[in-house]
């Protein structure tokens, strides 16, 4: 395995991260304290790095409980946590703060890297790669997460919009994508 190819996994375990992160940012409807994003970011790099190295020392043992479960584990998560963001939306007053309790964030991150704790196990052949992949897949969620905040908080100071609603739609989307993957590959 090179390099590039540990690089572009990260890139494509880090797109969910950027979504949701995306999602998180436009629902913040004031500016949140500094160490809150930066929570949300460490969060979904430590959860994202963490998972493939659970993954590989797991390996062949629950591989195949992963590859029929974790697309319907992660639909489940993230269908619950945006189908509360939508109903939220249509049923709150306008001066709604966006959460960011710890609990939340966390449900978030497990959910956001579900299809990282699979990929652990292509690293077995691999072991000499794993620590340093396990830090590069952590450090580029993290950017991907920080970047997506403050992107989707750009969006959702210059168009006014019911963002909890597109955020809540967005993580549902994201679960029926990791679902429908969950059956491609």
């Amino acid at each position: 395995m090179s390099w590039l190819n540990i690089i572009l996994i990260a890139f494509g375990l880090a797109m969910d991260c950027f979504a949701v992160s995306i999602s998180q940012g436009m629902s913040v409807k004031k500016d949140a304290i500094p160490p809150k994003p930066v929570l949300m970011a460490l969060l979904f790099g430590l959860f994202q790095g963490g998972m493939p190295l659970i993954g590989y020392f797991v390996g062949y043992t629950f591989a195949d409980f992963f590859r029929v479960y974790a697309p319907w584990i992660a639909l489940t998560l993230l269908a619950l946590i945006g189908g509360k963001m939508v109903w939220e939306s249509l049923h709150r007053e306008e001066e709604h703060v966006s959460e960011w309790q710890i609990s939340r964030l966390l449900v978030l991150a497990v959910a956001t890297s579900i299809d990282a704790l699979a990929t652990g196990v292509i690293f077995i052949p691999y072991p000499e790669m794993l620590w340093l992949s396990v830090l590069i897949i952590g450090i580029v969620s993290m950017l991907f997460s920080i970047g997506g905040y403050l992107i989707g908080k750009y969006i959702g100071k210059r168009f006014h919009m019911n963002v909890e609603l597109i955020g809540g739609i967005i993580l549902i989307g994201i679960g029926v994508k990791i679902w429908i993957e969950g059956f491609i590959l």
